[in-house]
C-alpha cells in the first residue's frame, strides 16, 4: 500500500494546517549550523520493544554516537503527564523531550507545556507529508486501526466495521480496553456518529456486549495471545499491530474498513522547561532521519511520517496506505477527545466493562 497522506481532510488535518504557519516555508532548510550539542538529555518514552528500537535505529546512530548522554525515564502516558503538568511551574525542568501520540500532545499543548519549535534547526522538517506537520509536535510515525481476522476461521475478509457485531462471531470478539476510545469511536461510526459525535456508540456498546460477549484484553500483547490461542477470531487495531503479529506467526490478517481506519500519529516533543534545548532540537531532527526512520518503520510496521523514508517499496506496500484509503480515514478531533475523554472512560467502565 502507499500514500502520501494528502488527503487527510478531516478537522484533526484542518488544525494542523491552520497551525502550522510557523512551519511553512521548510522546503528549503540550511543544515544544522551551530555549534555541537553535548551534555546530557533526558528522553521519556514508553518502553517494551518500541524503546528497544528507539535505541537501536535512532538514539544510539544519530544521537549517542554525537557524545550526548540519554537518560531514558520509560513510563505510560499517565505518568509522563503528570510528570510535565507537576513542573509547568518550575524554573527548569527534568524532562527534554517526551514521547507521546497526536491527541495526548494536542492535549498537553493546550495546557502551555510545549515549545514552539524553530522549524530551522530541524531541517528534516522539510520532509514531514504536509497534513502532519505541527508547531509543536514531530510526527514521527501513523497508523490506523483496520480489521483484524483469523482467515482460518473467517475464509471472506471483513469489508465493514459493522462486522464486528456479526452475529457469527459471538463469543469470538476480542476487545482491546487499552484503546477504549478506538471502540467508541467504531461503534460511533457504525451507529450513524461521528469523528465529532460519538453519542449513537454507547447504543452499539450495548447491543455488543449484549449479543457479541466479546472478550476483552487489557493489552496488545494478551489480544495477540488471544488470536494465538484462537480464542479470538476478529478485532479491530492498529494495522502495524496486526501485520507485527502475522510477522510472528499469528494467523492474523487485516482488512481495511469501508467506513475508513481511525487513524493515529506517533511523535515527540520538547518542554518548554527543557534543560538542554540544543541537544533537544539535535534529537527531534534525528527521529526524521531518512534511514533510521526507515529502518524504524520496517521493524514496526508503522508508516514512515517523511516522504523520503529509505523503505524497500515492498515493505512500503506492506506498511502504507493507497491514496484511495486516504481519502476515507476517519482522524480524531483532538480538541473534542481531549474534553470528553475522561468522561468517556467513566462511561466504558460502568457500562461495556462492568
Amino acid at each position: 500500500m502507499t500514500d502520501d497522506r494528502k488527503t487527510l481532510h478531516s478537522s484533526h488535518r484542518r488544525q494542523l494546517l491552520q497551525a502550522m504557519g510557523a512551519a511553512t516555508g521548510l522546503a528549503m532548510v540550511p543544515e544544522l549550523s551551530w555549534a555541537q550539542p553535548g551534555g546530557e538529555l533526558t528522553v521519556t518514552n514508553w518502553g517494551g520493544d518500541w524503546n528497544d528500537r528507539t535505541v537501536k535505529f535512532i538514539e544510539a546512530p544519530l544521537v549517542e554516537s554525537k557524545g550526548i548522554k540519554i537518560v531514558r525515564a520509560l513510563n505510560l502516558e499517565p505518568e509522563r503527564k503528570a510528570k510535565l503538568l507537576a513542573e509547568k511551574n518550575l524554573p527548569r525542568g527534568t524532562i527534554d523531550i517526551a514521547h507521546f501520540s497526536g491527541a495526548d500532545a494536542f492535549e498537553l499543548n493546550e495546557q502551555g507545556i510545549w515549545e514552539t519549535l524553530d522549524a530551522s534547526k530541524i531541517p528534516n522538517l522539510a520532509n514531514v507529508r504536509a497534513p502532519l506537520r505541527s508547531p509543536y509536535f514531530v510526527p514521527w510515525v501513523f497508523g490506523g486501526v483496520t480489521i483484524a481476522y483469523n482467515p482460518k476461521f473467517i475464509k471472506e475478509p471483513p469489508t465493514s466495521l459493522a462486522d464486528l457485531w456479526n452475529p457469527k462471531y459471538a463469543g469470538k470478539l476480542g476487545v482491546l480496553d487499552q484503546s477504549f476510545f478506538n471502540w467508541i469511536y467504531m461503534a460511533a461510526l457504525v451507529g450513524g456518529g461521528k469523528m465529532n459525535n460519538v453519542d449513537p456508540a454507547w447504543a452499539k456498546l450495548a447491543e455488543m456486549k449484549n449479543t457479541m460477549k466479546p472478550r476483552i484484553y487489557p493489552t496488545h500483547q494478551q489480544l495477540a495471545a488471544g488470536f494465538a490461542s484462537e480464542e479470538v477470531w476478529i478485532s479491530a487495531n492498529y494495522s502495524a499491530r496486526i501485520a507485527q503479529w502475522a510477522k510472528d506467526g499469528v494467523s492474523v490478517r487485516s482488512a481495511y474498513p469501508k467506513d475508513g481506519a481511525i487513524t493515529i500519529v506517533f511523535g515527540a516533543a520538547m518542554p518548554k522547561k527543557a534543560k538542554n534545548k540544543e541537544a533537544a532540537y539535535l534529537y527531534l531532527n534525528a527521529l526524521l532521519d531518512p534511514k533510521g526512520i526507515g529502518q524504524y518503520a520496517q521493524a514496526s510496521m508503522y508508516a514512515p511520517s517523511v516522504t523520503n523514508a529509505d523503505v524497500p517499496a515492498d515493505v512500503k506496500a506492506a506498511i502504507d496506505f493507497t491514496a484511495e484509503q486516504a481519502k476515507s480515514f476517519q482522524n480524531v478531533d483532538y480538541a473534542y477527545q481531549a474534553k470528553n475523554i475522561a468522561a468517556w472512560l467513566e462511561r466504558w467502565n460502568k457500562e461495556f466493562k462492568a
